[in-house]
């Protein structure tokens, strides 16, 4: 036998679809300069975003014969475009990443999805007579102040209606307080100065909330000062009910100031900081940030996602991440983040922070932070560790519908849909979307369905259903419905109609009577939710698997609440304004 035979029979055959070949050659056309790649699928949606040092080697890698992981496997078979641009360097292609993220929220991209929102306090001084308010989102701006995250349990609701009642304060919405002809009852009961109606001047009203402002913004000192001197005046004009009304909201202050006058001796220079560390399982990435305020431990935040979303270096994905989650107006930034990463993430990290509204540091951690930065890889450990022996991860539910559909991949986004309708009148129907496990409520919709003259008409309801939703795009990977076999063979022959083949499932229950030694015990019945599969023999019972089944029955429910919400609401205006039935099909 010839070398050159013995040499063609070593090498292995190209399995490379054409497409892929294709991508390869307009990949080795890109400039070997920094920038942000975007991959597009077969409807010329962006379904990934990608940052890259050398645009053309990064790019490249996706299409050529080099070793891929399962998450780059997959994505490229999905691929059938991309596009690019060009930045002047890393940082600014680790910025542009993120704003493309944002705002095409690709499939393959990880996204943020925030465990925990804190108590923050809020001035709006571009308001005429500001008034402190409570919020949990936070969105900045010019003249707005934020005061916090202050943590968990710490009563700052309380401590707001007390500061309120205390110095007289507006606490009514700006809508009621322009619209305001005369004082309101706040005014009577001495609770308010009634700014709405010139009761008091800009300049003494200022004064007040100046006060109530340093419980926040300072030691809370003054405050404190200024009410004790009030209540002692009150005692001696023998006014001792109101005397005794400010000793008791002095209580209130007091225990809050002393929470927030504790210190830790070892970072007693650094009052904001993060410490973030991450841990790398078997099956999923647990990363945990503690935030620490004013010097003392405010509490942490826990994000996971699973190993198969990493398309790039674990470091490199993390530090994506966090980037994307100091990008949201969530959280107070800190002066100082900590990680265990290398100097090069630390720093590419930190020439993003710039981008923000507040100068940021990243480093590694100096000797007076190992305690806090092995304490936090431990959280992050343990979160795991907890989350899997109690079957929470909502990775190990959807790779369990992965494999029961036989699924090259695990699906990412549901949908799930129920209709409601009573005797064939005002029918209404939901969208509920979950994304990884867990509601993408911006995604939800209510439909309006036509009344028919013949009534109940579930063939013609889903197929006006699909043919609406079909006309939106971006369909899930997996449909679930309300009901049995019935339900999932109507809704899969009005998709064929549509050519489309995405998976359906059926979620039911069933009555299932349990035995005793062997004998039927009628008073022993459980319902059981099942998870009914075309082509399976016997419906999946769903308490087989805790995470499937947590995100199923979660979204059949959420699906109920929100088309009978509607359907209520359609009734009442069908039945009190006695409306005819609905002839036109309104917008979604």
């Amino acid at each position: 036998m010839s070398d050159s035979v013995k040499d063609n029979q070593k090498q292995p055959s190209d399995k490379r679809s054409p497409i892929t070949l294709k991508m390869e050659e307009k990949a080795r056309l890109l400039p070997t300069l920094p920038g942000c790649y975007l991959m597009k699928n077969k409807n010329d949606q962006i379904i990934y975003v990608g940052k890259a040092k050398n645009l053309r080697s990064r790019v490249l890698s996706y299409f050529n014969n080099s070793p891929k992981n399962a998450k780059t496997e997959i994505l490229v078979t999905h691929i059938i475009d991309f596009d690019f641009l060009i930045t002047e360097n890393d940082a600014e292609s680790f910025v542009l990443e993120n704003n493309l993220i944002k705002k095409h929220t690709p499939k393959y991209n990880i996204r943020l999805k925030d465990d925990k929102s804190y108590p923050y306090v809020v001035i709006n001084t571009n308001e005429q007579f500001p008034r402190l308010e409570f919020i949990r989102r936070v969105k900045r701006g010019k003249g707005i102040e934020v005061f916090g995250p202050f943590v968990t349990g710490s009563n700052v609701w309380e401590v707001i209606s007390t500061l309120t009642k205390c110095f007289s304060l507006r606490d009514c919405k700006l809508t009621d307080f322009k619209a305001r002809k005369e004082p309101c009852l706040l005014y009577q009961m001495k609770q308010c100065t009634a700014p709405c109606v010139g009761k008091i001047s800009v300049s003494d009203y200022e004064k007040d909330l100046f006060l109530a402002r340093d419980m926040f913004s300072g030691t809370g000192a003054k405050t404190i000062k200024e009410l004790e001197k009030r209540m002692h005046a009150f005692a001696e004009n023998e006014e001792f009910e109101k005397a005794a009304q400010l000793r008791d909201n002095l209580v209130v202050l007091i225990d809050f100031a002393n929470k927030f006058k504790q210190s830790n001796a070892e970072i007693e220079n650094e009052h904001n900081i993060d410490i973030v560390a991450y841990y790398q399982g078997e099956i999923e990435i647990d990363i945990s940030l503690y935030m620490m305020r004013n010097g003392i431990l405010l509490g942490h935040k826990n994000f996971s996602f699973s190993n198969i979303e990493i398309v790039e270096d674990i470091e490199d994905t993390v530090n994506n991440f966090l980037f994307q989650y100091y990008s949201t107006t969530y959280d107070s930034l800190p002066e100082l983040v900590i990680t265990h990463f290398s100097q090069e993430a630390n720093a590419l990290l930190e020439s993003g922070m710039q981008t923000l509204q507040k100068e940021i540091q990243v480093r590694s951690p100096q000797k007076k932070f190992d305690s806090l930065i092995s304490l936090t890889r431990e959280h992050a450990f343990e979160q795991q560790r907890v989350r899997m022996l109690h079957e929470d991860s909502v990775y190990v539910g959807l790779n369990k519908l992965k494999d029961l559909l036989g699924l090259r991949e695990r699906p990412v986004v549901l949908e799930c849909y129920d209709v409601a309708i009573f005797q064939g009148t005002s029918p209404t129907a939901s969208q509920i979307v979950f994304h990884d496990g867990k509601p993408d409520k911006k995604k939800y919709r209510y439909y309006h369905l036509e009344e028919r003259p013949e009534g109940n008409n579930d063939f013609a309801m889903m197929k006006e259903l699909i043919t609406r939703r079909s006309d939106n795009g971006n369909l899930p990977d997996v449909f679930i419905v309300d009901g049995g076999l019935g339900q999932v063979n109507i809704f899969k022959e009005a998709l064929k109609e549509f050519g489309i083949a995405i998976p359906v499932v059926g979620i039911a229950k069933s009555k299932v009577v349990r035995t005793k030694n062997g004998f039927k015990n009628e008073d022993i019945k459980k319902s059981e939710e099942r998870l009914v599969i075309p082509g399976r023999s016997n419906p999946y019972m769903l308490n087989s698997n805790r995470s499937l089944f947590k995100i199923i029955v979660q979204m059949r429910d959420e699906a109920h609440r929100f088309s009978r919400k509607l359907h209520h609401k359609e009734e009442s205006k069908r039945v009190f304004n006695k409306k005819g039935p609905r002839k036109k099909k309104p917008v979604i």
